[in-house]
């Protein structure tokens, strides 16, 4: 036992440093030892399909949402934000407050990068949810039924706000003297009356039972797509006190977020969504597609009984006549690398508008059974569920750029080996996400959180007929 793990890092490295043809590695590892301590080290590339799917709705789960309205050739989106605002539990207004105290509230959205035509014109509205709202623990759709949740009855901003991307006009400069561009709307009399009328912060419960939240959405242009990244409903009012026998009047604002603590859902929605699938998947055997936050994916499917039957073929080495032992199975590489065919590196004049769509930045492959349970649970990336890929450059042989993910599938098809039993295929789910990380203690990040990405992106790969392979070497000892 102790000579055949000696041996084991030899092999691998070996493997590493040789390219060499199957029955050369299986030699290798046969001239070194006698016949039942025989290590069996293998390589094969096999073929599998692949092809796109889509699922109606994706769960929103995102930290910064789309606002607005864009076509593309993947299809017209159309994006609304549903949102609670925090309450500031055991806050106070100042003595003597009265709803006749308040001058204003005004809506603000803050917005950091967007998608389309940063000078088209676009109109944005908002409505207050009233008929009912979210519960925090609850998971959502991002095709969840508005009509649920809000009538739609009556505006609460004084007029419709006008938006072009590009303007600064209610942009704030930070201290490095960058802009954030921000959107202040103001709201109406009656919104104003009710919002004031709001005194008592005893909890967030209490306070969702006062008021809904809001629904925010844009009622005409088709060319332009905001990330808004913060929501905030400011307060402005005035109070009196006496200082030295004298009344004093003070200004002050009281802001409301919607922030981490409440429910905001994107509610998106893709036009002829089906009729966008099927366009496709007429293209399949050249390249599929990855879509967000349209949920189109791409399905890898692994040959999972084909991969165990010639692996397992190979395991039983005879000893003597006699006598023969079966090998416990190990897959030591198995790369799959997607290659990525619509990067665009012009320069911003040359844009048009299939390239307001570039890739994911991160792409999960994920198994499609356990794709759902993944994250509504919010796990993270194993082995044995799903593997994140990170989008690669290179350059080719030719001096070429390329792009693409990679996915080392070696301990997940080991698992897979183990089991009892195999299905004939295994499914896989190419699917676009967003990421977050967090320090660790030896000044490296590790992920923290994984969420179905909602901001916009187009990832076009050649398909499996079209040079997707998965290469696999395997051992047996």
């Amino acid at each position: 036992m102790i000579k055949r793990l000696t041996l084991i890092g030899i092999i691998v490295s070996v493997l590493c440093c040789m390219a060499a043809c199957k029955n050369d590695v299986a030699d290798t590892g046969q001239s070194v030892l006698d016949a039942e301590d025989r290590i069996i080290v293998l390589a094969d590339t096999f073929v599998f399909h692949s092809g796109i799917d889509s699922c109606n709705a994706i769960i929103s789960q995102a930290d910064s949402f789309l606002l607005g309205e864009i076509e593309t050739d993947y299809g017209l989106l159309r994006a609304s934000i549903l949102t609670q605002f925090a309450c500031p539990e055991g806050y106070h207004y100042p003595a003597g407050f009265a709803v006749d105290s308040v001058d204003s509230v005004c809506l603000f959205m803050y917005y950091g990068s967007w998608e389309g035509d940063d000078l088209s014109p676009m109109s944005i509205d908002a409505y207050m949810m009233d008929k009912k709202t979210f519960r925090y623990s609850g998971t959502y759709p991002t095709d969840l039924n508005i009509s649920d949740y809000c009538s739609r009855s009556q505006s609460i901003l004084t007029n419709h706000r006008i938006v072009v991307a590009s303007e600064r006009l209610d942009s704030i400069q930070g201290s490095d003297g960058r802009y954030t561009p921000m959107i202040r709307m103001r709201v109406n009399d009656d919104f104003m009356r009710h919002f004031a009328s709001i005194q008592s912060f005893e909890s967030q419960e209490k306070f969702n039972e006062q008021f809904n939240g809001i629904l925010i959405e844009s009622s005409f242009g088709s060319s332009t797509m905001l990330n808004i990244s913060d929501i905030a409903l400011g307060v402005y009012y005035h109070f009196s006190y006496s200082k030295a026998g004298r009344d004093t009047i003070v200004h002050d604002m009281k802001a409301f977020y919607a922030n981490s603590e409440v429910r905001t859902v994107n509610h998106l929605k893709y036009e002829d969504k089906r009729q966008l699938v099927e366009t496709l998947q007429k293209d399949s055997d050249t390249y599929n597609y990855i879509i967000a936050p349209a949920g189109v994916y791409t399905r890898l499917r692994i040959p999972m009984s084909q991969i165990a039957d010639t692996i397992m073929q190979h395991m039983d080495v005879d000893i003597n006549e006699t006598t023969s032992v079966t090998k416990r199975p190990y897959v030591n590489k198995a790369q799959v690398k997607v290659n990525v065919e619509n990067v665009f590196s012009g320069s911003s004049s040359d844009v048009t508008r299939n390239d307001w769509l570039q890739p994911a930045g991160y792409m999960l492959l994920v198994k499609e059974e356990s794709m759902e349970r993944f994250f509504k649970n919010r796990e993270l990336p194993t082995d044995t569920c799903a593997l994140l890929g990170t989008l690669t450059q290179a350059t080719d042989s030719v001096g070429n750029e390329t792009y693409y993910y990679s996915y080392d599938l070696s301990q997940f098809l080991t698992n897979q080996l183990r089991k009892e039993s195999n299905d004939s295929i295994l499914d896989m789910l190419l699917v676009p996400v967003s990421i977050e990380t967090s320090a660790t203690s030896y000044s490296s990040t590790t992920v923290s959180s994984v969420r179905q990405q909602q901001t916009m992106s187009a990832t076009k790969i050649r398909s499996a007929k079209n040079g997707m392979q998965l290469e696999i070497i395997y051992s047996g000892f």
